[in-house]
């Protein structure tokens, strides 16, 4: 709180700096003037010592104004300063009129300067207090003068004659108009300190209304984005921060299609609507690149005057509510699977099962040779094609079992390897490079975990005909979830997936194989996601994919 008739302590220190460069500026234009006469004396016929005095006026007062800077910068007592700086102007002020008098130059007029900033510095009481020492010294000055008690009647000739009436009135008039000079100053001074108090007051509820607006901005989980009319980026709050992955400190005024191009469509509807546009739908590109769901509003940001100074982008991230709509419709289809292979089972199991034993006994009894035996060969396999697609798609819908063990992924894996040499698809072009865990294990059924291998180094091993390297590696991995999972690597340098296909890859009957029915990795997701891990997949055309599976270590 300011105290009456005085201001702010950081305003009057700043008033306190431009009230000592005015004085040595001032000092100065008349030392110039002085030096000037000094020079040019003959021409002007004034005392030497009347010029002598000036120049020891002008040191005084830069030998105190140099007192008064030094204090200024080291101390911290700003009245002090400034009792210091008005008796010194007082005293050269007194001393000047005492040398010369006051009727060729009024120096008297030097007193009002003090009285003002006076007020200006230490209130109302403070500048009647300098009025009042003012008029004391100049009333005892016009005594002097009167009885011819100065020395400027020796310096200077003048055939001014002051009389008893004049001194009177000159008295009178200059006490008055010290005391009045004061009085207005200190009501200017009260006017502003109060206008300060008001503003300051104005302020403080404006920055506590701000406060609590920025607070609850940054304390929604809703992303909030304003833009002016030439589409900077003005504002972005907490939650805007983490759906998108980009500081305000990066975007901060930078253009708003040039960061997020996605919402250039919504504003091209309607050219920058001045009516809102409610929840859309977009998909951007977060600032680490991974796709973000949001539904999103546009409304446009306007003054109390109702003027449109900009827009405003509300947003929520839909990613999680997106992938539990595609999980939902995976559950749903496999819902649908597992209704069509109970009828399947049903139906295919018993004539498959009589088909192959009585090709058994068949084969049993006689000795094929040529095209006969050739003809055997493709019935068998057919079979084993049948029942292998039966026992897929069956596992596709089964549930997870209950029933787990700590199965060692390492020894798992060197039996799928074992068994895939023999599968028609290896090529001995194919190199394997393991990179084993030496504690590396995980909480599942020892079937499906094989099963889990087997289809990825399988799909590894039919995506290099030409040859490749299949790469295979464990170790145990703490994912963003802060749980520990066994991490199963695949990597292979074969044909590679194409982008638009990685989206559909985990979807049932979908493969870009000439011989495949879309099953394997549809199977591996299912086992995965029921054990509650995760699996990843990436590839690059013509260079070959990397499929990532955590498994849980503990068991849930």
């Amino acid at each position: 709180m300011m105290h009456e008739g005085t201001l702010p302590q950081e305003i009057n220190m700043r008033r306190m700096f431009f009230l000592i460069i005015p004085r040595i500026i001032i000092v100065t234009f008349f030392l110039g003037i002085t030096i000037f006469i000094d020079i040019k004396k003959q021409a002007f016929a004034i005392p030497q010592i009347t010029i002598n005095f000036f120049y020891f006026i002008a040191a005084a007062t830069y030998l105190f104004s140099a007192i008064y800077i030094l204090l200024f910068k080291f101390g911290k007592n700003i009245k002090k300063n400034i009792y210091l700086q008005i008796a010194g102007d007082i005293a050269i002020v007194t001393s000047l009129i005492f040398m010369f008098g006051n009727t060729q130059v009024d120096y008297s007029l030097f007193y009002t300067l003090i009285i003002i900033y006076s007020v200006i510095f230490l209130g109302r009481r403070g500048g009647g207090i300098v009025a009042s020492i003012s008029s004391f010294f100049y009333a005892l000055l016009l005594y002097f003068e009167f009885y011819k008690l100065m020395p400027f009647v020796s310096f200077i000739k003048s055939d001014y004659e002051l009389g008893a009436a004049n001194a009177f009135t000159n008295v009178m008039v200059r006490i008055i108009s010290f005391y009045v000079l004061a009085f207005l100053v200190s009501f200017i001074v009260e006017r502003e300190k109060k206008a300060m108090s008001l503003l300051e007051e104005k302020e403080s509820a404006f920055n506590q209304l701000d406060l609590l607006f920025r607070s609850i901005i940054e304390s929604v989980d809703t992303g909030v984005m304003t833009l002016n009319l030439a589409g900077r980026i003005k504002t972005f709050n907490r939650a805007a921060e983490e759906i998108t992955g980009y500081k305000i400190s990066t975007i901060e005024n930078k253009m708003f299609d040039d960061i997020f191009p996605e919402f250039v469509p919504l504003f091209a509807k309607k050219k920058m609507p001045e009516s809102s546009i409610n929840r859309m739908a977009v998909k951007i590109k977060a600032e680490k690149g991974n796709d973000v769901h949001l539904g999103c509003s546009i409304s446009p940001l306007k003054d109390r005057n109702e003027k449109q100074i900009g827009n405003i982008i509300i947003f929520q991230d839909l990613t999680e509510i997106k992938k539990m709509e595609e999980s939902l419709e995976k559950s749903r289809k496999l819902a649908l699977i597992g209704e069509m292979s109970a009828g399947l089972a049903h139906e295919m199991r018993n004539p498959l099962a009589a088909i192959t034993g009585s090709i058994e006994l068949l084969k049993q009894g006689l000795e094929l040779e040529g095209t006969n035996k050739r003809l055997m060969g493709i019935i068998l396999r057919g079979k084993d094609q049948l029942e292998s697609f039966v026992r897929d798609f069956l596992s596709l819908a089964r549930p997870v079992p209950v029933t787990r063990e700590l199965v060692d992924l390492n020894e798992m894996i060197e039996e799928v390897l074992e068994q895939i040499k023999v599968n028609k698809d290896w090529t001995d072009k194919i190199q394997i490079t393991k990179v084993f865990s030496n504690t590396t294990g995980a909480f599942a059924n020892k079937e499906q975990v094989r099963q889990i291998i087997n289809n990825l180094v399988l799909n590894a091993v039919q995506s290099m005909e030409e040859g490749g390297v299949l790469s295979i590696e464990t170790k145990n991995a703490e994912l963003d979830d802060r749980k520990k999972y066994a991490e199963i690597k695949v990597s292979d340098t074969g044909c590679g997936i194409k982008e638009n296909d990685l989206n559909k890859i985990f979807e049932t009957f979908f493969t870009n194989k000439e011989k495949g029915i879309g099953l394997g990795l549809p199977i591996v997701s299912h086992i995965v996601e029921g054990y509650n891990g995760k699996i990843k997949i990436e590839s690059v055309v013509n260079q070959g994919t990397i499929c990532h599976v955590w498994l849980p270590l503990e068991k849930e």
